[in-house]
């Protein structure tokens, strides 16, 4: 298709296709996933700083694990955040070839 000619698109259409369907399921999966394990390393921090001594030990020196953690989180954020981008690109893909799946059935 020229880009130059307007295509009218069928979301509704597109939104009950089964290839659709399923890379919405499985990003919905993904990032649910991450949201919890974020969330989760995140709530544990005020919550063993607040109600335990697990972080207050000393671990170098007078450096508790508390700093360690802490430091862990930025990594791991670092680390869902580069996941969450190589993850993406792969859903791009999935959405393209959706696109080009809808297009093949749209032209006939």
């Amino acid at each position: 298709m020229a880009n130059n000619q307007k295509q009218n698109i069928d979301y509704d259409k597109i939104a009950e296709m089964a290839s659709f369907k399923a890379l919405t399921k499985k990003k919905n999966s993904f990032l649910w996933t991450m949201t919890v394990i974020f969330l989760a390393a995140y709530m544990l921090l005020p919550v063993l700083t607040s109600y335990t001594q697990i972080l207050h030990q000393k671990a170098v020196g007078d450096i508790t694990w508390v700093w360690f953690y802490a430091a862990g989180l930025f990594i791991m954020t670092w680390g869902l955040a580069h996941l969450y981008v190589s993850k993406a690109n792969s859903y791009d893909k999935d959405a393209k070839a959706i696109i080009d799946e809808y297009e093949r059935g749209a032209s006939k």
